[in-house]
């Protein structure tokens, strides 16, 4: 499915994280109801300077904007890799803003191996 010259080939949310899923990514990366964020199935705290952001993917509703969403594939500082899931518009998955500044403060390094 990897076509450099139509990357937005894989339009849906649910395609592309079976397609990271394939490439051994399952697992997330969540902000708890305190404001940290942690990789899921750890106890690891993170701070943004922890973690980099090698995708980004933006999902649109076609009739709803409540279908919005963000999907960031990222990777910490010991190598794993995982993903950061978020609808934005009207409902976000965190309320407050702590969590869009954590997503700000994240160094962003773009990786062609996810256009795909």
């Amino acid at each position: 499915m990897e076509n450099p010259e139509n990357i937005d080939q894989m339009t849906t949310l649910s395609q592309v994280m079976n397609k990271l899923s394939e490439r051994g990514i399952k697992r997330e990366f969540r902000m708890n109801e305190n404001c940290e964020m942690k990789f899921e199935n750890s106890e690891k705290l993170y701070t943004p300077s922890d973690l980099t952001i090698l995708k980004t993917y933006r999902f649109e509703g076609d009739s709803n904007p409540d279908d919005n969403a963000v999907l960031y594939v990222v990777k910490d500082d010991a190598g794993n890799r995982g993903m950061i899931i978020d609808s934005y518009g009207a409902d976000s998955n965190y309320s407050g803003d702590k969590f869009d500044k954590f997503l700000r403060d994240i160094p962003v390094h773009e990786s062609d191996e996810f256009n795909f």
